[in-house]
């Protein structure tokens, strides 16, 4: 592996290349990415990729991508752009990727701005809220989840998180009247340390989730997308933005083994089915 620094005006942002360049045996490199997830996140599947040149990154402002603009919001086009800087650094052709959450997201306004920049996009359940009926109530629901942090801290912010992306079906007046849940009864702390700048419980990237996509654009776009759900997520949150993103593309979203995080080992907590994941993307980025 090796370790690069990309200086931008904004940002240094820092990517890893595991295997050579260019690609021994031809085929396009394999990016994954991920938001708001730097690439640790992703040890487990490079290891599984052992075969494959596999690039990672750290999104701006996250692990070793220091900003330099200031910002602290996180906006699918920006890091679009970051990406796209990233690929073009690489000087190997279009890749191939690989990219959860809100990685996912900024992924399709990737190939929506640089259609020629990814060969294959595997979006493993993008948080779309503009795809799904109930968008209104479930960012709703994300306003309390917000303020739950900002009024009472990180495990507060958190256990109510989880309550709605866990949440199975439609967002409904029972499920927003609900009481805010109890920290400790989802294992996180009750304690409130001060901090109000974690990227995923405040309004710092509220850009993911209300990001539009362009479907006529990414129909038309030359990248093969492949929208990605896991077997386990399917009533859920992510699950139910996959499934609908699909719909609207015309297809039907390809089920992967585990939940949200199951490409992941138990390194970050829940663990997930990495080796079945990897199997599943291997004969997902194969087909012809």
């Amino acid at each position: 592996m090796t370790q690069h620094t990309l200086e931008l005006p904004d940002v240094d942002l820092v990517y890893d290349v595991h295997g050579p360049l260019p690609t021994k045996d031809g085929r396009p490199p394999l990016m994954m990415i991920g938001q708001p997830m730097d690439a640790s996140g992703f040890q487990a599947q490079v290891k599984l990729f052992g075969d494959r040149t596999v690039v990672t990154y750290d999104p701006r402002g996250l692990g070793r991508s220091v900003r330099k603009d200031g910002g602290v919001t996180n906006e699918p086009e920006v890091q679009a752009e970051d990406v796209h800087a990233i690929i073009e650094a690489l000087g190997a052709g279009p890749v191939d990727m690989f990219a959860s959450s809100g990685g996912a997201v900024s992924a399709l306004a990737l190939v929506t701005a640089h259609p020629q920049d990814v060969v294959t996009l595997v979006a493993h359940e993008p948080p779309i809220d503009s795809v799904l009926p109930d968008a209104e109530a479930v960012h709703r629901a994300r306003i309390a989840y917000t303020r739950a942090y900002q009024e009472r801290g990180w495990g507060a912010g958190m256990a109510a998180f989880v309550a709605m992306t866990s949440w199975e079906g439609e967002v409904t007046e029972e499920f927003l009247a609900q009481p805010a849940p109890d920290p400790a009864a989802f294992g996180m702390p009750t304690e409130d340390d001060g901090s109000r700048n974690d990227p995923l419980l405040s309004e710092l990237s509220w850009a993911v989730p209300l990001y539009e996509p362009d479907l006529e654009a990414l129909k038309a776009s030359p990248t093969r997308i492949v929208v990605a759900v896991g077997e386990e997520s399917l009533k859920g949150y992510t699950g139910r933005t996959a499934l609908a993103l699909a719909e609207k593309l015309g297809q039907q979203a390809t089920v992967f083994p585990s939940h949200h995080g199951g490409f992941m080992g138990g390194e970050f907590g829940y663990a997930g089915q990495p080796e079945a994941f990897a199997a599943t993307l291997r004969e997902v980025l194969d087909r012809p």
